[in-house]
């Protein structure tokens, strides 16, 4: 087989369109290595020797799992267990102050790559309600992901900042082959419902609304127009006086969005 010929600008180009039709998401010209990188074993795969012709054939229409697994490449989904640790103080707080009532405490993770953010949620939940009092879906546009979501099983260094008490009731250690890795308990993660939802579609699926909304580090990787529509989406799924958690790189100012702020990177909704 010959060798892959290079990205060329112009292709990188249908990639940056091909990404912001799909999901949404901005790739800026800084992107073009990893754009490069992630398809490459793509190309390799189906003996494609240019990138041109790979965007051919996800650009068609004849090959939608392939088009999924571009998708799935182009997203960024690094994360690791309580990620912005201020976030989970903040969510304690509003769980403490909460009034008891007979409708469960509802909390969506939306963008929640590979799971360690909604498996976060479903920790302090689990410590601070009752069982059957709290729910959590947890979405996200890469069908890949998810299914790594849906396993619960991580390197062990994704949990540097589990506190030590969950670790022990809410995850157990891998041993022999398994060492240096962690399961989330499998009473845990069938507390937790996840779906493939692509925020940036033009309707969202039908939701019930949510006390919590966790919208973080996705919103850097839209336009300015595309964030204010996601924004308004998942605000519409949102319990007046509800809370909405953003990346702490993100803001909605100047937005003119029913919200204000709270505390860095904490929205309440009017």
């Amino acid at each position: 087989m010959q060798p892959v010929v290079p990205l060329t600008d112009r292709e990188f180009v249908q990639f940056q369109r091909f990404i912001h039709e799909a999901a949404g998401i901005s790739l800026s010209d800084a992107k073009k290595p990893l754009v490069s990188g992630r398809l490459a074993k793509r190309l390799h795969h189906l003996q494609f020797d240019s990138y041109g012709a790979y965007f051919q054939l996800i650009s068609s229409g004849t090959a939608p799992e392939e088009t999924q697994i571009a998708i799935d490449l182009l997203t960024t989904n690094e994360t690791y267990f309580f990620r912005e640790a201020r976030h989970f103080e903040h969510l304690r707080t509003v769980l403490k102050e909460r009034k008891q009532g007979s409708a469960p405490f509802r909390v969506w993770s939306a963008a929640c790559s590979t799971g360690e953010e909604p498996y976060s949620i479903a920790m302090v939940l689990a410590d601070l309600l009752p069982p059957r009092g709290w729910e959590v879906l947890a979405s996200d546009v890469s069908a890949r992901v998810l299914e790594t979501a849906r396993h619960g099983h991580y390197p062990m260094m994704r949990a540097a900042h589990v506190p030590q008490e969950y670790l022990r009731r809410f995850c157990l250690k891998g041993i022999e082959v398994e060492d240096g890795t962690l399961l989330v308990s499998r009473v845990l993660r069938e507390c937790v419902e996840f779906a493939q939802i692509n925020l940036n579609a033009a309707r969202l699926p039908s939701l019930d609304k949510f006390d919590v909304i966790f919208l973080r580090n996705v919103l850097i990787y839209f336009d300015v127009e595309t964030k204010r529509r996601v924004a308004q989406r998942v605000l519409e799924c949102l319990r007046p006086n509800g809370h909405l958690y953003v990346g702490h790189s993100e803001s909605l100012h100047d937005m003119e969005l029913p919200v204000h702020n709270v505390a860095p990177a904490i929205y309440r909704k009017e």
